[in-house]
């Protein structure tokens, strides 16, 4: 991947997809559908509100798409590009999900619902410093995410920017209806004490806007609306997606939407 750094989130989030899309041809379950829903959430964190400089932290607790953070990693210049060419042809040398082995990754993530109580303790441990943490909605079936959330609350942990890729679907079936009493999310966070909202989750500049606006006396948690599969048109919304690799037709079909 070019190291050539992309001023528009747009052409960015973009080039991720496309990457992830020429990966998907060497691997054949790389959970393309819900890498493709928090792309524009990542880019934002990645490439807009992290200050390396300043050592803040980001876990990726739907470690599932660990291949978009890879491909960011790539793109920032902490992965080497031959690395990353080894990644697409094997998981052997990374992994399916993010390992703390790897550089750039601050946290082991994939056995959904630790994330949280992981970046909670990235947080106390020096609280001048944020800690974003993205969890996929699913996540929030997992009792030991609640915990968390009170725990966070309970401590005051300000630091604390959580975003729900809040995709509504899980391997096979919609959250909202096998799981309607989650809802409204950002409801459900107020609850325990957070400051919540909602915004499009594709939407970059609605992302930082709500992120920046919020109060800082208290944890954060953005429930981010977004598309399993976006933006291509035969991936919206369709679980499949969560799994599979396209063909050469499919992957073909999708580049040119992208361009």
């Amino acid at each position: 991947m070019s190291r050539k750094k992309i001023k528009f989130s747009k052409q960015r989030c973009n080039l991720f997809r496309k990457v992830i899309l020429q990966m998907s041809q060497n691997v054949s379950a790389i959970h393309l559908g819900g890498s493709f829903s928090c792309t524009e959430i990542l880019d934002v964190i990645y490439n807009i509100l992290m200050k390396p400089s300043e050592r803040e932290n980001f876990i990726l607790s739907k470690g599932h798409c660990s291949v978009l953070q890879y491909v960011i990693l790539n793109y920032l210049g902490i992965l080497k590009k031959n690395s990353l060419d080894n990644y697409s042809k094997s998981f052997g040398k990374f992994g399916v999900h993010p390992e703390i082995k790897n550089k750039g990754i601050n946290a082991s993530t994939g056995s959904l619902g630790h994330g949280l109580g992981m970046a909670a303790g990235f947080a106390l441990s020096n609280r001048k410093k944020n800690t974003f943490v993205v969890l996929s909605d699913g996540e929030l079936q997992e009792g030991s995410t609640w915990e968390s959330v009170m725990a966070i609350r309970n401590l005051n942990l300000s630091n604390i920017v959580a975003i729900i890729d809040n995709n509504d679907l899980q391997s096979l079936e919609r959250t909202s209806v096998t799981h309607p009493s989650m809802y409204p999310i950002e409801e459900k966070f107020r609850s325990f004490g957070w400051d919540s909202r909602a915004c499009n989750g594709h939407d970059t500049k609605k992302i930082l806007e709500v992120i920046n606006n919020r109060k800082k006396n208290k944890p954060f948690c953005l429930v981010a609306k977004t598309i399993k599969g976006y933006p291509i048109s035969f991936m919206k919304n369709n679980p499949i997606w969560h799994y599979r690799s396209p063909s050469v037709d499919e992957f073909n079909l999708a580049i040119k939407e992208l361009e």
